[in-house]
């Protein structure tokens, strides 16, 4: 029998992290396609909206119904506008293992939502879902990500060396891929505990 996450919602001071819906594809679709989220993750771009519905429709869901993770929309608590996204992923219900990936609207950066809301995903994640580790992977080059990372005490456990292929923007305005290392963070229920501030 595989293991699933609960359908929840997680709300912080300043946001909600929440089941995506179907009023979020122009936001998410949006998001996607910001130069800074090409150049770091692997969706497809341009990032279409019949890309985003796909994904809060059909893809997303399964993720959590499959067992392999949840994906939830961060929203402003006030404002209910979409910030950014939490991926739980690459579950291992043995362990009690998941990794986590996010990404934040261009507007919204800079205002400690990704550390905020990843944060959160972890308290539930080690409170109530028992797990035991949460794995974050980094770009070499993407110190925005890394600064998340330690902002919410993961440790730092080594380099994957040219284990991840990124884009980068050639001089004729398009995209060339490029390998890079990749810094791989692992954080763990004490860790929090231990942390300042929690």
């Amino acid at each position: 029998m595989t293991s699933t996450f609960p359908d929840i919602t997680i709300s912080t001071d300043r946001l909600v992290l929440r089941p995506f819906e179907e009023a979020d594809i122009p936001e998410l679709a949006e998001m996607m396609n910001d130069e800074l989220t090409a150049a770091w993750t692997s969706v497809p771009h341009p990032y279409t909206r019949l890309e985003a519905r796909d994904w809060i429709l059909r893809r997303a869901p399964a993720e959590r119904t499959e067992g392999r993770g949840i994906v939830l929309a961060v929203t402003e608590f006030f404002t209910h506008r979409l910030v950014g996204s939490v991926h739980l992923m690459n579950t291992n219900w043995h362990t009690l293992a998941a990794e986590v990936g996010y990404v934040v609207a261009p507007w919204a950066r800079g205002e400690g939502y990704a550390a905020e809301s990843v944060l959160a995903t972890a308290q539930w994640l080690f409170r109530d879902q028992k797990f035991e580790r949460l794995e974050l992977r980094t770009a070499a080059g993407n110190t925005a990500s890394q600064q998340v990372a330690q902002k919410i005490g993961c440790v730092s456990e080594g380099i994957l060396r040219n284990a991840l292929i990124v884009r980068s923007r050639t001089e004729d305005g398009g995209w060339t891929d490029i390998r890079t290392d990749l810094i791989v963070w692992g954080l763990l229920p004490e860790d929090l505990e231990d942390s300042p501030g929690h």
